[in-house]
Order: C-alpha cells, then structure tokens, then sequence
C-alpha cells in the first residue's frame, strides 16, 4: 500500500497553526512600519523635529538589531517561546511610550523600545522557518512572510494619513495595542511545541551589539551635529567610530570583509541591499510632501505600490524557486540589485525634478520593490542554507544585524543630510549614494557565483 503524498503546503494540518501565528507576528511589525513611516513627516512637524528626521527610523533599526541577535540567540538554546513573548511585551511598551510622547527625544525612545520587539519577532520567524519546515518549503514560506506586507500596504498607509488628518498621529501607535494582545494568544501557543538546540547564550556577542548600536547612535548624532554646525559633533563622531568599528568587526565572521564565503558574501550584500533600499524610503515621504506637494495619503501610496510588488514579485520567486531547485539564487540576487540602482534614477528624477510625471516616479519605486522581491528571498535562502546546525537563530542574528545596520545608517545619513542641506539639498546626496551602493551590491553577489551551493556545518562555521 503506497503512503499518502507529503503536502508542502505550510497550511498542511500539522503545519497550519505555526504558519499562521508566524504570519499575524510579522503582519504587526509590517503595519507599524508603513504606518510610521507615513505618518513621520507630520510628527516631525509636530514635535518641531525635522532635524532629528532619520532619528525615530534610526532608533528602531538598532533596537531591532540588538532584539534579532540577543533573542534569536535565546531561542537557540531555550525554543522560541519565552523570546517571541519578551520581544512582544517590549514592542507595545514602545508603542505606548511613543504613543504618549511630548517630544521628539521621548519618541526615539519608544521607537527603540518597538525595535527591540520588532527583532525578535523576525529573527525567531527566521528560526522557527530553518528548523520547523523542510527545505523544499522555505522558500513559499519566505514568500509568505513577503505578502504579510500585502494588508499592511493595502491599509496602512491609508490609515495612517486618515487617522493622523482625522484625530492624531498618536493614534497610529496607540491604535496597534490591540492586535499585539491578538497576536500574543494566537502565537504564544504554538511555540511551545518547539524546543531549542541547547546552544550557549554568547553573552559577550551581545554586549558586543549593544556597544555597536551605542557607536553607531553616536556616530549618527555626531553627523547630524556636524550639519548643524555643533562643536561637539567631531568629538561624538570619533567616538562613535571608536565603539563601533572595534566591535563590528568581532561580530561579523573573520574573513566577512574578504567575502572568501557565503555567508560572508551573503552579510555584505545584505548591508548594501538594505542600506540603499531603505535609506531611500526613509526620505520618500517627506520628499514627495515637501518637494512635490502631496499629501500623506498620496505619499503613502507610493509605499502601498512598493510592498505589494514586493510581496508578489517574493511569491513569483518562491516558485521559480522550486521550480529550479535554489540553483539560480546567486544571479537572482544580482538581477535584483542591478533593477534596484537603474529604478532609483527615476525616484532621483521625480524627487528633484518637477516635470518628471509623478505617476512615472511611482512606477520607477515599484521597479525598485520589485528588486527587493527578487534580491532579498533568494539572499535569505543562500545564506541560512549554509547555517551550520544548532547556529541557525545566531545566523539569522548576524544576516538582521547586516541588515538593521544598513538601514539605520541609510535612515540616519539621511536625517543629517536634511539637517545640514535642507530636505531639496539632501535628496540628490542621498539618492546619488543609495545607486552606488546599490551597484556595489551587485558586484559583491557576483561573488557568490563560484561559492558551492552547500557547505560543511563544521564547528565554528558560522565564523568562517
């Protein structure tokens, strides 16, 4: 008698209740990145904060790289329970405190708080993907977590524009509470079948990402200063530069920066994808109100567009990759940072240029989430398949950690560039250095063209 054929839906029975609780987690953390996003240019306005612009970006990119590599070692060793439950409880603390906040400062403050609960939501979702679902099917379940973005996209920045028109941009942070809780009691049980490797908390890694976010903040606050001409900003830069560099260069793989493996390669292109990609988005909205004269809901269009080709285009890929057996993932990645730095020639245009067609400057954004949705899923594949056994939450730290520090300093180079130049002098400095990272990108990917498709999970490989 011939057994029953294997489902590899992730909606299979005795995978439903996981999808769908892992799916609601990332679904929080997509509608609350939309939603800020859209509403910053009127909170900024508000707290008479537009020089501290990329801070509440910035903040939340280093909690959440302090929240990836912290819990998602935690759920090595322990099982994903107790850090999903940590990460969520932090991340409505930092909705509640940003949501009350009287200033800009008090603001950043919450938005560490939501980042440090926004890491550990994704980073264990990354683990729980490596560990719990077998290889023909991560990369559908990759392209799942992609179209969490769908609803969001649909509905967030709508709702974020009426809410913020209608009453008050608190109500964007305020307003989410609730499904926090839903997704507490729909998660939280289904992670309790899961028990970790046993693996040793690094408690020195993770000191050593607190003092890399530390640098970095300083680093950051030492460019804004440096825009506004404060005296002190020399002496934060240097400081800053001092914390970070000694400690990233710990935490990342010995010979990461000789991109001699894939997961070396992988991390940098990570960085580089990230940093342009989002360093863009961070300055999108308040370019188009300020430089072009639309409204949030109008500028938080041309986010909608983006995620939802992203999450289509993650799904399209999730196929083709099936289809191929993961074998064109190293040229797919390429593909996708060559699209990402030709779109943003466009976005430059619609940004600085007023007879360029809006309509024009939003397609040449899809183009670019496009990019995204081919580069990012087939990176992530690359790399976590090459995660040594035992390692997959610490390498799915060190990844989040490539990507929330190219997005930080993308956000936060963006920041002091309107500071320092204006928000007309700053998008042509900002745009003209996101396309070369997005070709360097391209470059460092096409490294991973004569890298072998599976490594050995030797000991200590994930430092290789």
């Amino acid at each position: 008698m011939s057994l029953p054929p294997v489902s590899l839906s992730p909606f299979s029975p005795e995978r439903r209740s996981l999808s769908v609780g892992l799916l609601l987690g990332v679904l929080l953390i997509a509608f609350e990145s939309l939603a800020v996003a859209t509403a910053l240019p009127q909170v900024a306005r508000d707290l008479h904060g537009l020089k501290l612009y990329g801070w509440p970006l910035s903040a939340f990119f280093m909690g959440f790289m302090i929240g990836t590599v912290g819990l998602g070692a935690l759920a090595d060793r322990d099982g994903p329970f107790r850090p999903v439950l940590l990460a969520l409880l932090l991340f409505a603390a930092g909705l509640g405190v940003a949501g009350v906040s009287p200033s800009m400062a008090v603001l950043i403050g919450g938005r560490v708080l939501q980042g440090l609960g926004g890491g550990g939501v994704v980073a264990v979702a990354y683990q729980v993907i490596n560990t719990a679902y077998p290889d023909a099917m991560r990369a559908r379940m990759l392209a799942l977590l992609s179209s969490a973005w769908v609803l969001p996209a649909l509905l967030g920045p709508a709702l974020s524009s009426y809410v913020t028109g209608r009453w008050s941009w608190r109500g964007v942070f305020l307003g989410l509470l609730p499904l926090v809780g839903l997704a507490a009691a729909l998660l939280l049980p289904r992670l309790t079948r899961l028990s970790g490797a046993g693996t040793p908390l690094d408690r020195a890694r993770l000191n050593m990402v607190v003092l890399a976010a530390l640098g970095v903040t300083l680093g950051l606050a030492g460019l804004s200063g440096v825009g506004q001409g404060h005296a002190s900003a020399g002496l934060l830069l240097l400081l800053g530069a001092g914390l970070a560099l000694p400690t990233l260069g710990r935490l990342f793989p010995a010979r990461a920066y000789a991109l001699g493996t894939p997961l070396s390669a992988g991390y940098a292109t990570r960085f580089l994808l990230a940093f342009s990609f989002f360093g863009t988005e961070a300055l999108l909205p308040l370019g188009l109100s300020a430089l072009r004269g639309l409204s949030l809901f109008h500028a938080g269009l041309f986010l909608t567009g983006g995620a939802l080709v992203w999450s289509t285009t993650s799904f399209i890929h999730s196929r083709f990759d099936e289809r191929t057996g993961g074998s064109r993932r190293p040229a797919v990645v390429r593909l996708g940072a060559a699209v990402i730095g030709l779109s943003f020639l466009g976005v430059l245009a619609a940004l600085v240029w007023p007879g360029w067609p809006l309509l024009l400057g939003a397609a040449c954004w899809a183009a670019a989430a496009l990019g995204m949705g081919l580069a990012f899923p087939a990176h992530t594949l690359v790399v976590m398949r090459h995660a040594p056994a035992g390692q997959q939450g610490q390498v799915s730290g060190t990844l989040q950690l490539s990507d929330m520090l190219g997005s930080a300093l993308g956000a936060g180079l963006g920041g002091a560039l309107v500071a320092a130049f204006g928000i007309a002098g700053a998008m042509p400095w900002q745009l003209g250095l996101t396309i070369s990272l997005a070709a360097a990108a391209m470059l460092v990917a096409a490294r991973l063209r004569s890298l072998p498709e599976r490594s050995a999970a030797l000991p200590g490989a994930a430092h290789d």
